[in-house]
């Protein structure tokens, strides 16, 4: 192969990693944003730490859905005060309003986003489509905690309380789509 063939190739070969970078990027930050709490992304878990700090913290829920999705929707009670590695529970009421069976996805985040590294779910609703049946009204269990490690790390000292919020978007809609990719692609 001649230098000019070899130069060529090379080219092409960054352009095309460069097109495919491109095309992997959302769902790579995607990722890195569940892998790291980054942006206020949750983190999930599995069971419980195995220790409790005997610190306070207030996590207030906040629930809302797309106008395009016909359901009510809030939580149970709007806090809830635990100790860091404490065990949450909260549930949040859906009620479809049509008279036709719809599906609805939930996004959720947390603020402020620097805590989103220690709080973790191990149960949501928000890990998968939820579909009400007409006029379904459903209780869905979130069931969390606040990693006792944030006591550890100096810059969530001033943290006293979390908000963790979601917001419905109908199923599989180009609404929801474009608003994962807002979140993802968010400064």
């Amino acid at each position: 192969m001649d230098k000019n063939t070899k130069t060529i190739t090379a080219v092409l070969a960054v352009v095309g990693l460069m097109i495919g970078l491109s095309f992997a990027s959302v769902p790579l930050y995607r990722k890195f944003c569940q892998l790291t709490g980054f942006g206020g992304t949750t983190m999930r878990s599995t069971a419980l730490p195995d220790h409790i700090v005997d610190r306070d913290i207030t996590i207030h829920f906040d629930a809302n859905t797309s106008r395009t999705l016909n359901w009510s929707f809030k939580p149970e009670k709007n806090q809830e005060t635990i100790k860091l590695g404490q065990q949450g529970l909260i549930a949040f009421i859906a009620q479809n309003k049509d008279n036709s069976p719809t599906q609805g996805t939930a996004l959720y985040n947390v603020t402020p986003p620097k805590v989103g590294k220690y709080f973790h779910k191990i149960q949501c609703f928000c890990f998968g489509e939820q579909l009400l049946k007409p006029h379904e009204e459903m209780s869905m269990p979130v069931l969390f905690y606040v990693d006792p490690s944030m006591a550890d790390d100096p810059e969530m000292d001033d943290v006293t309380s979390i908000t963790l919020a979601y917001t419905f978007f109908p199923a599989q809609s180009e609404e929801l789509d474009k608003a994962q990719e807002a979140f993802y692609n968010a400064p």
